[in-house]
């Protein structure tokens, strides 16, 4: 009797038991949600399809151009302009950046690293603006050293900051490693392209430090994000 006892017992406590561990056991830990992807260039190209013109007049491309065709255009949350790209290799000396491979290299740029250091043009991806003039005042759109910016150009984006300044007349510049990346030719004596480059900057932004690539990369997409969903 005892041992029939005992059988039922074990009989009921094996039933019970995978029930009882299913409800002890823990959830299954959620999933992260998956990161809203970047806007394409198209996407951005499509918002910049417009130009609300800010700037008092035009600029020319190069120096040795005559015409006045690139003009800076207003949106909600960013200034863009379609240009072509020259070369910057100032900044600190390196193997591709210096004054055998730049007739025109300086050891200094506009806005420098955390630690007081010029920019590395070979190593950060950046874009120069026009000095302020009559034309056009960068720091009156909300732009600043360290700015965040979406360089668009055959099919690809790259995420630069504002890294340099450059003449008044003249706009289409950014650093080595910007064309490198989007796949222009990068030398700094016959590089560039002279047409199809779609620079947007966002207005009131900062990436931090300047020279954390990482950091320009994931706050351009997120503000590239805000831009298309807000123009």
């Amino acid at each position: 009797m005892r041992k029939l006892i005992l059988l039922a017992t074990l009989a009921l406590a094996s039933a019970v038991m995978p029930s009882a561990l299913a409800s002890a056991s823990p959830a299954p830990a959620a999933q992260p949600a998956t990161a809203e992807a970047a806007p394409t260039a198209a996407q951005l190209l499509a918002k910049t399809s417009g130009c609300k013109q800010i700037s008092n007049g035009k600029y020319k491309t190069d120096e040795d151009v005559s015409s006045k065709t690139v003009a800076i255009c207003d949106a909600n949350g960013a200034v863009f302009w379609k240009a072509d790209m020259d070369i910057d290799c100032d900044g600190q000396r390196t193997s591709q950046c210096n004054e055998n491979t730049d007739c025109c290299y300086q050891d200094d740029t506009a806005f420098h690293q955390s630690d007081g250091k010029p920019l590395n043009a070979a190593k950060l991806p950046y874009i120069v603006v026009p000095s302020s003039s009559s034309i056009w005042k960068y720091s009156s759109s909300g732009l600043k050293g360290g700015g965040s910016c979406a360089v668009i150009y055959n099919g690809k984006v790259e995420y630069a900051v504002i890294g340099d300044t450059g003449p008044t007349q003249i706009i289409g510049e950014a650093s080595y490693a910007t064309a490198k990346d989007l796949g222009i030719n990068p030398d700094p004596s016959n590089g560039g392209t002279d047409s199809g480059v779609t620079y947007i900057c966002f207005k009131n932004s900062t990436v931090s430090p300047i020279e954390n690539h990482s950091n320009a990369v994931s706050k351009g997409q997120s503000l590239a994000t805000t831009f298309v969903n807000n123009n």
